[in-house]
């Protein structure tokens, strides 16, 4: 009976192929993505009908985009645009962290004023806000220091203090500042609490505790909405106009084409700049993310090891 049933097995013969021989030996063929296909071509085909549209179109006169890119006047707008972000940042930044902490203080007073400014700024248009500061010689024309409806002790004019780039500044940093405040705030509150606890434990102060133990972990969830932010701020420049600030790029290629009666083109070059140091932006953007974020992510290998 043991050599009957072996029989069948036998009379396969050694060339007879195994399965594992025959699935080896199946042919694998790849999918087709028709769809995939059809959508690559119909979106190169639009592309293609778009630029050159745009750059076959003689109404963008190109010749005057090309006079103007890099014309003096604009020049100086870009750099002009380029302070007013960096110094509205370095304003909005450290009063967003003093307005994080004292958000999080337990004294009310602090945390009402807190909650007060992010509601005022975030509440109340940017234009508003601008145009409101560009008035503040008007309103107040005199800053004084003085004894409550008593006589003044120190006073000087306003127009010598709040200038149109002062106000440019302090307008879009006080703004800013409220946004920003929400981010750091829910960066920090991101954080084990445990952390903070393990810290005042080993009797860290609370300012060594923000500064070597919250913030370094807090960056990784804040800088890359902090850095929309910055971009943001970038294009919201070409706002000022309301203070009146007078000398940023929105500025300079508007008077250029009110000049030459062009704006398409002069409304290009801006166009172009703004998108070109926005790329910079980006690219900064990403290296930070890169440096705050080193050992965060779980390298996996083949064999499922870390």
């Amino acid at each position: 009976m043991s050599e009957q049933s072996l029989a069948p097995s036998d009379a396969r013969g050694a060339d007879a192929p195994d399965d594992a021989t025959r699935v080896v030996r199946n042919a694998v063929v790849p999918p087709r993505y028709i769809g995939r296909w059809i959508a690559t071509i119909v979106l190169a085909i639009v592309a293609l009908q778009s630029l050159q549209g745009l750059f076959g179109n003689a109404n963008f006169r190109w010749d005057v985009f090309s006079q103007y890119i890099v014309s003096p006047q604009v020049l100086r707008g870009v750099g002009f645009t380029l302070l007013l972000t960096v110094a509205a940042m370095a304003v909005a930044v450290p009063l967003a962290m003093l307005l994080v902490v004292m958000s999080e203080s337990r004294n009310p007073l602090l945390k009402t004023i807190a909650v007060t400014w992010v509601w005022f700024f975030r509440g109340t248009p940017i234009y508003t806000q601008l145009v409101f500061w560009g008035l503040f010689a008007l309103l107040f024309p005199r800053l004084s220091l003085s004894i409550p409806f008593g006589p003044e002790l120190v006073g000087i004019d306003s127009r010598l203090v709040v200038t149109p780039a002062v106000a440019a500044v302090v307008g879009l940093g006080f703004n800013e500042s409220a946004y920003l405040t929400e981010i750091f705030r829910a960066g920090f509150r991101a954080i084990d609490r445990g952390q903070t606890e393990a810290a005042q434990a080993l009797g860290m102060s609370g300012r060594k505790i923000w500064l070597r133990i919250l913030l370094p972990q807090a960056m990784r969830t804040i800088i890359p909405p902090t850095s929309n932010e910055t971009i943001g701020m970038l294009k919201m420049t070409s706002l000022v106009l309301a203070v009146p600030f007078t000398l940023d790029l929105m500025f300079a290629t508007s008077a250029i084409a009110n000049r030459t009666f062009l704006p398409v083109p002069l409304l290009m070059v801006a166009a172009a700049w703004y998108l070109f140091i926005t790329s910079l932006l980006m690219v900064g953007q990403y290296f930070l993310e890169r440096h705050y974020g080193r050992g965060h992510d779980i390298v996996v290998t083949k064999g499922g090891h870390m």
